[in-house]
């Protein structure tokens, strides 16, 4: 199929673009968490598999010289799909916790490596008109498979271990999801139109090539790093990316085996299939509508006017699990409201994150140095989740919320040190 029809396959792209990630990020502590690992370990496992977007602009100029976007797409799904399925494999073997973390970092790799291929197409694809009319589209599809992997495909799994064996439960899902890459693969792989020209090499010329592009690579790079270094007030912007997110990061890694943990280990002893609900339906549309607003409103005032405001929006609501951890609530009604609000708190003062990257990487090689940015963004949810498990087994989660509190202060002191642009600057 030559023809380039954007309709047909810029839906389902970015769809394809969530589930490994999400994969990596959400179903595989919720699967090592029923699997039997304690907090330290599955955080500390699953914490390092943010390296691969924390070290992505390194090979990021690699996929952009060699083959085509087209095909890095094509194989990245099907590693994506062909990773889901041996995850699933060794979850009944003896060595299942060492095979299952080796293949979700062949996961993590690939995800990220496609998510430099699949931006890079939609940019080449589509003109700018294109762009701008199925932005909308490319970000509403990112949601929906969000909503499908933490949501329906965890509450499959739960529906599952309620049948049979967790490992039976989840080897069934990954599966699934492992055979739904491989369909998206072989789909776009007839709908994605060769918009580029692929080069083919001889073999003399072949190590010249090489040779040349690893010096332009290098020297592309090295200005980069320039035009980030250079940039004004580059201290506080990078402590800013590192650390606002701080308390998020340890929450976040916490927050479903607290759910799933049973009383007497101090969690609220939900099942599968409830966190998969409350998680991938309510919490997903109260951080697109804290997303929502917080755009909506910086458009209006500007981001200067509304920053504090979204500060503040994304660490009181953290609360919300001191309190759980407190209480114990076993009435569903209040334990979706808390966890809907915590994430439209976490959605609106994400906003305010995110546009401060835009802002910063504005001028000089702007995607370059967004690349940049993003990596720091990994890295600073990659080191607070690594311990995260560990302060959780010391302490016990009432007194982890509340240090999970405390550390909202440091957002607030990342935040003083950064200079937001008036709205028209």
């Amino acid at each position: 199929m030559n023809k380039n029809i954007p309709s047909a396959w810029v839906p389902t792209l970015y769809f394809a673009e969530a589930l490994p990630y999400m994969a990596v990020m959400v179903l595989s502590g919720i699967m090592y968490t029923n699997m039997g690992l304690s907090n330290t370990e599955l955080a500390l496992y699953t914490s390092w598999l943010y390296l691969p977007w924390v070290i992505k602009p390194l090979w990021s100029p690699i996929v952009d010289s060699l083959r085509t976007k087209r095909w890095w797409i094509l194989v990245m799904q099907a590693l994506v799909g062909g990773a889901l399925a041996c995850v699933a494999l060794t979850l009944h073997t003896e060595w299942w916790l060492r095979g299952s973390l080796a293949f979700f970092w062949l996961m993590a790799f690939s995800s990220a490596t496609h998510d430099i291929a699949a931006d890079g197409f939609y940019i080449l694809g589509l003109d700018e008109r294109e762009q701008a009319l199925y932005s909308g589209i490319r970000s509403t599809t990112y949601r929906i498979g969000s909503i499908f992997c933490q949501g329906v495909l965890v509450m499959l799994a739960g529906w599952l271990e309620q049948r049979g064996t967790v490992p039976l439960a989840w080897s069934i899902t990954m599966l699934i999801m492992g055979g739904l890459m491989i369909a998206l693969g072989a789909y776009h792989g007839v709908v994605l139109p060769k918009v580029e020209r692929q080069q083919v090499q001889t073999a003399e010329t072949a190590c010249d090539a090489a040779a040349t592009g690893l010096g332009g690579i290098l020297n592309a790079f090295g200005e980069t790093l320039r035009a980030f270094f250079s940039k004004p007030g580059i201290v506080g912007a990078m402590l800013f990316m590192l650390l606002f997110r701080f308390p998020e990061a340890q929450l976040a890694k916490m927050a479903q085996p607290f759910m799933l943990r049973s009383a007497e280990e101090g969690g609220l002893a939900l099942t599968t299939t409830s966190v998969g609900f409350i998680y991938g339906t309510l919490g997903v549309i109260g951080l697109l509508a804290g997303g929502i607003l917080g755009g909506w409103l910086v458009s209006r005032h500007g981001l200067k006017r509304w920053l504090w405001p979204m500060v503040l929006g994304i660490s009181l609501p953290d609360l919300v699990y001191v309190y759980f951890a407190y209480a114990q609530p076993t009435n569903p009604f209040v334990i979706n409201a808390g966890v809907a609000l915590e994430q439209l708190g976490y959605g609106f003062g994400f906003t305010a994150y995110s546009l401060f990257l835009v802002y910063f990487s504005k001028g000089e090689k702007s995607t370059s140095v967004f690349s940049l940015c993003t990596a720091l963004q990994a890295l600073g949810m990659m080191i607070p989740g690594m311990f995260a498990g560990y302060l959780a087994d010391t302490w016990g989660f009432q007194t982890f919320f509340v240090w999970v509190c405390l550390c909202t202060l440091v957002t607030f002191v990342v935040t003083a040190l950064v200079k937001i642009p008036k709205a028209g600057e």
